[in-house]
């Protein structure tokens, strides 16, 4: 049997590392993950990390990897070959992807930086995504329009989350509802009364209108 690696004497897995270090960013904010740092979170020097991310920029990617990881609902392929294509659901999946997405988001805002900005390079999450293709393209989706639809979904969906988490944390901030609601009502008599009955103020209401309009515009393409 082989000499042990460094990281297989200190009993982590890869999984590990980047729990860990979405943990300590969920905690402390993206300027507190060094590999240092994330070495003293593990009880392990920071050395032994390299054993799993190589470098910052791969513990970043590993990061975007777990993210999707939790919101990508796409079957196996032969799981879906066996079940027969026309089995799959497409809108249903990409609904399912782009809540689970937010979700995952909004669990863990101090990555959204990292999903606005850093494109699917890890193995798991390229497997993810052309699970997502093999879906679509096996319910009518030519392969350029079903990464359109990928794309386009996954950057509104990051997009929409990042202005949530940006909000002010104060109830009458400009912007607010409470801040139009008290605007100049013969000016603004809409705003203010949308503001005033919550008419289109809800992140998530608008966030299922949004989805539904663009899953539904979608299916119009295709026909």
């Amino acid at each position: 049997m082989g000499k042990r690696t460094r990281g297989e004497r200190a009993g982590l897995s890869r999984t590990q590392v980047l729990d860990a270090a979405l943990a300590l960013v969920d905690r402390e904010g993206a300027g507190a993950l060094t590999m240092r740092r994330l070495g003293v979170e593990l009880d392990v020097e920071a050395m032994t990390l390299y054993h799993y991310v190589p470098n910052k920029d791969a513990l970043l990617d590993g990061l975007v990897e777990r993210l999707f990881a939790q919101a990508l609902p796409f079957p196996d392929e032969n799981a879906e070959a066996d079940a027969g294509a026309e089995s799959a659901d497409w809108r249903a999946l990409l609904r399912g992807y782009a809540v689970s997405l937010r979700q995952a988001l909004l669990r863990h805002p101090g990555v959204l930086s990292f999903a606005a900005s850093r494109p699917a390079v890890t193995p798991a999450t390229l497997d993810a995504v052309e699970r997502g293709l093999v879906a679509l393209t096996a319910s009518g989706f030519p392969l350029g329009a079903a990464v359109h639809a990928l794309n386009t979904l996954s950057l509104f969906v990051v997009g929409h989350t990042a202005a949530e988490a940006a909000q002010p944390t104060q109830a009458d901030a400009p912007g607010s509802p409470a801040w139009l609601a008290e605007l100049d009502a013969a000016r603004y008599p809409l705003l203010t009364e949308a503001a005033r009955s919550g008419a289109g103020t809800d992140d998530a209401e608008r966030f299922d209108f949004a989805i539904n309009a663009l899953v539904n515009g979608f299916g119009a393409a295709l026909d």
